[in-house]
């Protein structure tokens, strides 16, 4: 109760009247009173205490806003005469039927497809993340199959060099079988780890690094071993390049590796060069092997897909090539003649 009633009720009544049901609702109704007044002389306090300045700029913004929504709701009228103006003829569905739809039709037509735009994006996502988890599952399962399976074929290595070790007058043709069993169980050796890269060569983090992309092919030719009857002639001024180092090694040897082996005349030129171009560089790796026909050039960049027919091809190293060329955003493709040669192009970002 106010403050103020109160005293006057101490100064005024007596106890028996003050607990009197009639007198008590009078004092309630007076004290009501007293707090609308107080909350109406607040206001008047406040409203004393606004400058006239305060007010024009308050009645200013009132009224700039009061013009915006105007412009607004004249927009939105505009914008509804427009659509109802507008008609679409909607292609024909199942039945051969075509339907027109007036502008306010059409929005609605294209905010429902939106949402179904909305919904379709929703799932890809999810299946991207799915397709991540399981790739790296994947991943992590090449890792294990490819130590599992090493190991045995370490072991049976082994085993064979101690026999022929052991039994220096083995005959021709054991000495030669056991040949044979070591060479494939190199090309086994080779076809698993070329599996596993093949995993992991656009999924592993990798140090980007400016580096001489004539030095990496110099390193390249040297570490490949070429027969003698093989001259490479680098033409051009090649570029430095921004990359991992690893991949862009890995690339070179591979498409070396098999210009070498498509080599099959008495002398073998193997001409590497780059040609700048405005947002890219242009590789080329050109030999005068034996060519592969036209029907192949897609084919040999599938993964296990050879022309090479010989027990070293695993049919891997061009499938990473063409995995490492869409890593860094470039092309991969061919021109060759059988008989004659074959020349590789490919594209990398500068």
């Amino acid at each position: 109760m106010n403050s103020l009633l109160l005293r006057q009720i101490r100064k005024h009544l007596s106890e028996d009247k003050k607990n009197d049901a009639e007198i008590k609702i009078f004092l309630e109704a007076i004290n009501k009173s007293y707090f609308n007044y107080e909350e109406q002389q607040s206001m008047l306090q406040r409203a004393m205490s606004i400058s006239s300045k305060e007010l024009y700029d308050a009645n200013q913004k009132l009224r700039e806003e009061a013009v915006q929504q105007r412009k607004v709701i004249e927009s939105l009228t505009d914008s509804t005469r427009i659509l109802e103006s507008i008609t679409y003829k909607k292609e024909a569905d199942g039945d051969g039927k075509s339907q027109e739809l007036n502008g306010i039709e059409l929005a609605n037509l294209i905010e429902k497809q939106a949402l179904q735009i909305s919904k379709i994006e929703q799932q890809r996502e999810r299946i991207l993340s799915d397709l991540e988890k399981s790739n790296k599952e994947l991943r992590e399962y090449a890792q294990v199959v490819s130590h599992d399976l090493k190991s045995p074929l370490r072991n049976v290595n082994t085993l064979i060099n101690w026999i022929k070790e052991d039994n220096t007058n083995l005959d021709k043709m054991t000495s030669s079988n056991l040949d044979l069993i070591n060479k494939n169980i190199e090309k086994m050796d080779n076809l698993i780890s070329g599996i596993l890269e093949y995993s992991i060569i656009d999924k592993k983090e990798g140090v980007t690094i400016s580096m001489d992309v004539h030095e990496i092919i110099e390193d390249t030719i040297d570490l490949v071993h070429a027969p003698e009857n093989i001259t490479f002639v680098i033409k051009d001024k090649l570029p430095v390049l921004k990359a991992d180092e690893l991949r862009i090694r890995q690339l070179f040897q591979n498409l070396i590796s098999n210009a070498i082996g498509s080599i099959d005349k008495e002398q073998g030129i193997i001409n590497i060069g780059a040609t700048e171009q405005k947002k890219y560089w242009k590789f080329y790796i050109q030999d005068n092997g034996k060519g592969i026909p036209e029907k192949y050039h897609q084919k040999i960049f599938q993964i296990f897909q050879s022309v090479d027919d010989t027990k070293e091809s695993t049919g891997i190293g061009l499938s990473i090539v063409q995995k490492i060329v869409d890593f860094y955003g470039g092309k991969i493709w061919l021109t060759s003649k059988p008989g004659v040669g074959t020349t590789f192009y490919f594209t990398l970002k500068k």
